[in-house]
């Protein structure tokens, strides 16, 4: 559970640096996808690190294989906690990363990277990524505060 904790920590230490830092001087659609895979790593062992709890405290039997069903159980687990849209964000990112993408103004401030996800358009460029960034940072607080508090 502490061992997950500490593997997300680092994660979103290497997103933190390729936002602030490789996207800064690179602008490229291949430093977006990093740093969309960056966070995705964030929120799996931020989920595994909840799990794990959830598993000591007898909640849950068993983790799921699946990614969604390990949201879903995670949402029945933790209805005291608001994980939806921290759940959501994760399974979008997962998808962004799955679907077929095209660059826009790569080598700019306004560089982006967009993902036909279904009948629905996504634009990931420099703002919407600091978004992103800023919940996986509330999510982790989230899952450490859970899981140091009530131990």
């Amino acid at each position: 559970m502490e061992e997950s904790l500490a593997e997300a920590a680092e994660e979103i230490k290497r997103a933190e640096h390729l936002f602030y830092v490789s996207l800064k001087y690179t602008r490229t659609v291949d430093v977006i996808r990093s740093l969309v895979d960056r966070l995705i790593s964030t929120f799996d062992y931020g989920i595994l690190s909840l799990l794990k709890y959830a598993k000591e405290k007898k909640k849950i039997p068993d983790f799921p294989p699946t990614p969604t069903s390990r949201c879903e159980l995670l949402e029945k687990a933790f209805k005291d906690i608001n994980l939806k849209e921290y759940l959501d964000l994760y399974l979008l990112l997962r998808k962004i990363r799955r679907m077929p993408y095209t660059k826009r103004e790569e080598y700019r401030r306004h560089v982006t990277m967009i993902s036909q996800l279904g009948d629905r358009v996504v634009e990931v460029d420099i703002d919407l990524l600091g978004e992103y960034y800023n919940k996986a940072m509330d999510f982790l607080r989230l899952v450490a505060n859970t899981i140091r508090s009530k131990k």
